[in-house]
């Protein structure tokens, strides 16, 4: 089995840069030819002077071993789209602009909207790895909320944003397959319904009903009310190792690496969601969690806790951000703990919360002088 150690160079100006050591050697993606290093592009400290430095060098050698971490499983699962130049610096919308020159009469106009609005969502260049769940589902919900970009600028209908984000996925399979992307992101995200859905999710007594419930599959349990407890969606817990996980109890918190940028991101989260992590040991926190395991586990726990809803497992990140408004945390910090790029993605459940605040004021009556009153 290959192994991935974080090694050390020095550089000149008293830094040292840090790169990745894979052995035995694993095929660049792009080259076929067999690679061992893999530069980080960061650096410590030879000798910090200062308390600044002494915290970079902190910082920047748990920021490595997260990556380290990574990589270890991207090699043992043998993914090494991360060594792929294509894949790194590649502009996707250049892409997506490939695929329109190929339609031709009518469908050629419908694809450039597609494109058009693409590029009003996401600027005039997204690289590949900026590609992910989280994008696409912000993407999707730009689409809905109906914007206006053409020469008269009316907002488009519902069936529009479910063509032009059709054309995305098809054009996220195209980049999969002409190995540009690592994963077929177009097969995993979701497709826009063409009817207006319903956002489920549990209320508190429900998410208790479910924590009391025996289920089936301890870890399909554990990971669901992780989601429910953290708002992570399952790609995000499913990939989740322990050497993101820092902290001290009263004060866990999840460190992300940020692609586009190298950065690292922070997410707190509660004593009790650590706490259905089980004992910290290396590698993956829910080792064996199945997409599969969830489709036909879930309805079965969901029924036996008496529960009369339909409930996919990304409706318990519907949850975390309804009842976190519900219970009073302002939207902006709902925003970040959910890791939407825009405000606007999370008026979703703005929407919600308002329905549910307008339905419950009507609950409360009084009978005054045999006529009943509404409060």
């Amino acid at each position: 089995m290959s192994k991935v150690t974080l090694r050390r160079k020095k550089i000149g100006k008293g830094r040292i840069a840090l790169y990745l050591d894979i052995y035995p050697p694993v095929p660049n993606p792009d080259t076929g030819a067999m690679t061992r290093k893999n530069y980080l592009k960061i650096y410590v400290y030879e000798k910090p002077r200062t308390e600044l430095e002494r915290l970079h060098n902190k910082e920047t050698m748990e920021l490595a071993e997260t990556i380290r971490s990574r990589r270890q499983l991207e090699v043992q699962n043998k993914r090494f789209g991360f060594l792929s130049a294509r894949m790194m610096n590649g502009d996707f919308i250049e892409f997506f602009e490939s695929q329109k020159e190929r339609r031709n009469g009518t469908n050629l106009e419908n694809w450039r909207m597609a494109v058009s609005y693409f590029k009003s969502f996401a600027g005039d260049k997204v690289l590949f790895p900026q590609l992910n769940e989280t994008f696409s589902e912000e993407y999707a919900d730009y689409l809905l909320s109906a914007p206006g970009i053409g020469r008269f600028g009316r907002s488009i209908s519902r069936n529009t944003a479910v063509s032009y984000f059709a054309k995305y996925k098809a054009t996220l399979k195209a980049a999969f397959k002409k190995g540009l992307l690592a994963v077929n992101l177009g097969e995993i995200i979701d497709s826009i319904s063409p009817k207006d859905t319903h956002r489920e999710f549990l209320f508190q007594d429900e998410i208790q009903l479910l924590a009391n419930t025996p289920c089936r599959s301890e870890i399909v349990k554990r990971a669901c009310l992780f989601s429910i407890l953290t708002g992570l969606r399952f790609s995000d817990i499913n990939t989740l190792t322990w050497s993101e996980l820092k902290g001290v109890r009263g004060n866990y918190f999840i460190q992300f690496l940020i692609d586009k940028t190298g950065s690292a991101e922070f997410m707190p989260i509660s004593d009790q969601a650590y706490d259905l992590l089980g004992q910290p040991s290396q590698g993956k926190v829910f080792t064996g969690l199945k997409y599969g395991q969830v489709d036909y586990i879930l309805p079965e726990w969901i029924k036996d806790a008496g529960i009369s809803k339909h409930l996919t497992f990304h409706c318990f990140r519907h949850t975390f951000a309804t009842l976190q408004l519900l219970f009073g945390t302002d939207i902006v910090t709902v925003s970040k703990l959910l890791g939407h790029k825009d405000l606007k993605t999370t008026m979703i459940y703005v929407k919600i919360v308002d329905k549910l605040k307008r339905d419950a004021s009507h609950r409360i009556k009084l009978v005054i002088d045999g006529d009943l009153i509404p409060i």
